[in-house]
């Protein structure tokens, strides 16, 4: 069993001191007397190192924030994605500030079936009218299909929830379409009577939307288990509530028994295979315990 663990280890500077204080015990031993097999980048990369891990485990190709992981979900929401090129399209709140605008979580919408589905039937024309397809598949996933999603480049939500948006807004004449499509959408729903209902009862609006994941489905290889316990934490940062939920990751590591193990931070990924240890190994192991805190510390 592959088992892969984004954003298990932070950058900024609280989480960086939530991280030399955690204690992963279990995690060390199984590490001990092991190489990794690094996967390096920045924190700047449109697509974050748990996706580009992920899709290296499926198999798929494609570069930087053209991975398609929107046509992966649509399958998973019972849409069959055939031949055409896909992209999530994610409702959101984007928070205008006194320096910049910055995207919220969208699970912080709080959006049920009824109000989601009022707001995709509310924006979807303006899609349809341009000759995409639009699906409905959750309340915070909808999906497009169209020629101009094949090669889309798109940053993930993962690099964009509680960050301002204009770093990862797309850019390029790919994107010009894209872009003109986006801003009608933010003035329909600026002033939207659905809109008004939300901020009369307290709820953040729904005023935005986001493009991830475009591009034409590939098949999935190789079954990874993706644990995202450290992710709501992180994206939060909330770095107390990330350090328990590591030590509850860690507690259950002797149970899981992975073959292989990746760790994902903002920047970069290792990947461990994990064969059996002879007893030789196992005796040599125990003097070659791995620097656990430096390895996280440089993802």
């Amino acid at each position: 069993m592959h088992l892969l663990i984004p954003f298990a280890a932070p950058l900024s500077e609280a989480g960086r001191q939530a991280l030399a204080a955690l204690r992963l015990p279990r995690l060390q031993a199984m590490l001990a007397g092991r190489t990794g097999e690094r996967d390096e980048g920045d924190e700047y990369a449109l697509s974050p190192p748990h996706e580009r891990a992920l899709a290296r485990a499926w198999g798929w190709a494609g570069s930087d924030g053209r991975l398609p992981f929107a046509a992966r979900q649509a399958a998973l929401d019972g849409l069959d994605p055939g031949d055409l090129a896909w992209g999530l399209l994610t409702p959101v709140h984007w928070h205008v500030g006194t320096e910049q605008v910055s995207l919220a979580d969208p699970d912080s919408l709080l959006l049920d079936e009824a109000a989601s589905r009022a707001f995709y039937d509310a924006v979807s024309g303006l899609f349809t009218s341009e000759g995409f397809l639009v699906h409905w598949g959750a309340p915070t996933r909808w999906y497009l299909a169209h020629e101009s999603l094949a090669d889309l480049p798109t940053a993930s939500l993962d690099r964009v929830i509680g960050r301002n948006v204009d770093r990862w807004l797309p850019a390029g004449a790919a994107t010009r379409h894209w872009r003109r499509l986006h801003s009608e959408v933010q003035m329909l729903l600026y002033t939207h009577a659905l809109n008004a209902d939300r901020e009369a009862r307290g709820l953040p609006t729904v005023n935005s939307m986001w493009l991830s994941g475009c591009g034409p489905a590939q098949p999935v290889g190789a079954e990874v288990r993706v644990d995202e316990r450290l992710r709501g934490r992180a994206l939060a940062e909330d770095w107390p509530g990330w350090a328990r939920a590591w030590q509850q990751i860690d507690d259950e590591l002797p149970t899981l028994a992975p073959t292989r193990l990746t760790l994902c931070g903002e920047r970069s990924s290792l990947s461990f295979d994990l064969p059996p240890l002879g007893l030789l190994q196992k005796l040599a192991a125990r003097f070659a315990a791995v620097d656990l805190a430096h390895a996280l510390g440089s993802l």
